[in-house]
């Protein structure tokens, strides 16, 4: 089964969306989850961006897996002020780089694409650290 590319378009902005909705928050996740399992059964080939249509090429294949993980744990990530969410979903968003960035270095036989993942991955591996590290500043007047 082939899902519309509209649908599919729909479940990849709603699971790339924010916000502190608890109702809509369940829907995003029930949303990424769907489309997770519609890439592990083959139905697409991955999460669907406006600029770009469909494909099942073997390029779209090997990080269909990393893209819906990755989209799926940003729906999930979550936090009580704007600064504990953003630094939720950072660390999802860059482990997610990470993981596509390793899927480049396993495939691809590109020294430049090589060397462009494995910036990726210094870079991104040493922001998540930096992000895990970060506690909230408590700005209440003394």
């Amino acid at each position: 089964m082939r899902l519309p590319v509209l649908a599919v378009s729909l479940l990849t902005l709603t699971a790339c969306d924010g916000g502190g909705d608890p109702v809509q928050q369940a829907l995003r996740d029930a949303a990424a989850e769907r489309q997770a399992a519609a890439i592990q059964d083959g139905a697409v080939s991955g999460p669907v961006h406006a600029d770009r249509t469909p494909s099942a090429g073997a390029g779209d294949a090997a990080f269909a897996a990393s893209e819906a993980s990755m989209h799926t744990k940003m729906a999930a990530a979550s936090g009580d002020t704007v600064e504990s969410a953003y630094i939720a979903k950072m660390i999802a968003h860059h482990e997610g780089a990470v993981e596509m960035a390793q899927v480049a270095l396993r495939d691809s036989r590109d020294p430049e694409i090589r060397r462009m993942a494995q910036t990726v991955i210094d870079a991104q591996t040493r922001e998540i650290a930096e992000m895990r590290a970060w506690k909230p500043v408590d700005r209440r007047e003394p």
